[in-house]
């Protein structure tokens, strides 16, 4: 059983650069699609970064240009840096591993993120 540890997170001023990090205690591969999303009070959870097993990134349009995502297999670890954050940002942020070819997927518990104008 994989088992996805978030940390990162915290109340920041508009502008500024954060960097979830998103651990598992299972071995992570270049096979698996890996994403963040996050959800917002009172919305549905959305994709925001997401890395498929081609290496393939896509990003929905409002953090694109401003949020990257990234993999280190070493630490079995992935990552998504928040530059320029806006108020709009604000939610609770969760990573997600989809293993190959058919599953199964894991959550982690997700991460506050705060962004204060």
């Amino acid at each position: 059983q994989v088992r996805l540890v978030e940390s990162g997170g915290g109340l920041v001023q508009a502008g500024v650069s954060l960097r979830l990090s998103c651990t598992s205690t299972g071995v992570i591969a270049s096979t698996d699609t890996m994403g963040w999303y996050r959800q917002a009070s009172d919305r549905q959870r959305k994709l925001v970064a997401q890395i498929t097993r081609a290496g393939r990134t896509n990003y929905p349009d409002s953090v694109k240009g401003r949020f990257t995502i990234s993999r280190d297999f070493a630490k079995n670890t992935m990552y998504l840096q928040m530059d320029s954050l806006e108020p709009e940002d604000t939610a609770v942020y969760y990573c997600n591993v989809d293993k190959y070819p058919n599953g199964p997927s894991f959550w982690g518990q997700g991460t506050q993120v705060t962004v204060s104008s």
